[in-house]
């Protein structure tokens, strides 16, 4: 089935696509901020450039987009059937970049927690969940 976007029309929806700011982000950040935690945002000097860095409790969270980054919800394991090969290996890069940059701030001392985006819709068990994660020691 073809593209139904010319090739302009779609690279001007994919460069839409936002990394920073994002629904998600803003969701998980609003919820640390009603917990009362004091983060930054993108801190260039730490690998992977992390969402939000709480550097007072040493704890780093990490929102990840669920296509993306290959979360395994329904969200996550749907492909498109245009040109799947490069989504596949595009998503398989994504995946080991994580992995990459997970392992390397954990070398550097910080606790990491991963949020997918499908767990921003529930609100209640992402604040309990964020309140465990950064006052606990």
């Amino acid at each position: 089935m073809p593209d139904n976007l010319s090739n302009d029309q779609r690279r001007a929806c994919m460069q839409a696509v936002r990394s920073r700011n994002t629904t998600p982000e803003c969701i998980v950040r609003s919820a640390l901020h009603r917990l009362g935690c004091r983060f930054t945002l993108h801190r260039a000097d730490l690998p992977g450039k992390p969402d939000i860095v709480m550097p007072a409790r040493s704890r780093i969270v990490l929102v990840h987009g669920c296509f993306w980054h290959g979360h395994g919800c329904s969200r996550g394991i749907r492909r498109p059937k245009q040109n799947a090969g490069y989504w596949s290996e595009k998503v398989a890069r994504n995946q080991a970049r994580d992995k990459r940059t997970a392992a390397a701030l954990r070398r550097l001392g910080w606790r990491v927690l991963i949020v997918w985006e499908c767990q921003t819709l529930d609100a209640d068990r992402l604040t309990a969940r964020l309140h465990r994660f950064a006052s606990d020691s």
